[in-house]
């Protein structure tokens, strides 16, 4: 009978993470535009081939209020355009609002093509970022009136906000095996200046959304 075989006994070495508090601070306005209800239900209703409706009037405020990350409940504006934009302006003023922790990552990414001897697909891996959203923090946002081509070169209005000063405080998990702190706040100053976040910024060839390392 021939003898039993011993299985290999295989040792798996720890991933050596460390974690950090990444405090970033906008060097350039931040202009937010997340997707709104309306335009989601836009979306699904041309997929699913449903009969398209007569477009609703826009309602500046709306897209105002629409167009941020809130942290805090989204307040329900009422119907009259002028009032809209009074209860807008004055519910963003005590509210909380947040930005995708995704964009921030895909900054830092991005700065690993202007640092010498590392490459973007070994920055990918090499850290993570906690949450869905960072807190964005700085005084209320002010709503900024923009004139954008969209389709076949047509002319349209937007209405987001703008924070003029923010900052933000990301909580970092990083393979030190991979990189290290130092490496990875190095791309974060990189990647904040030459890709920075949000509409208009520097990847999009804007200005708008670079930061920092504090």
């Amino acid at each position: 009978m021939a003898p039993k075989k011993r299985a290999a006994q295989v040792e798996v070495p720890r991933i050596k993470v460390e974690t950090v508090e990444m405090h970033l601070v906008g060097t350039s306005p931040l202009v937010t535009h997340a997707w709104s209800e309306k335009a989601k239900k836009q979306m699904r209703d041309k997929q699913t081939k449903k009969a398209k409706q007569a477009k609703e009037a826009k309602v500046p405020a709306q897209d105002f209020i629409d167009a941020a990350y809130w942290l805090t409940e989204k307040p329900v504006l009422s119907g009259d355009m002028d009032e809209a934009e009074t209860e807008a302006l004055e519910a963003v003023q005590d509210a909380s609002f947040g930005f995708p922790t995704v964009a921030f990552k895909a900054a830092a990414v991005a700065g690993a093509g202007f640092v010498d001897g590392i490459t973007k697909v070994g920055t990918r891996g090499a850290f993570h970022i906690r949450g869905e959203l960072a807190e964005i923090i700085g005084p209320a946002p002010v709503m900024r009136e923009d004139m954008v081509r969209v389709g076949m070169g047509t002319a349209d209005l937007r209405y987001r906000p703008m924070w003029e000063e923010w900052e933000t405080v990301l909580t970092v998990e990083i393979n030190t095996a991979a990189m290290s702190v130092e490496q990875m706040v190095n791309l974060f100053n990189v990647g904040g200046f030459a890709c920075g976040i949000g509409e208009y910024r520097p990847e999009k060839n804007g200005s708008w959304g670079r930061f920092t390392v504090r």
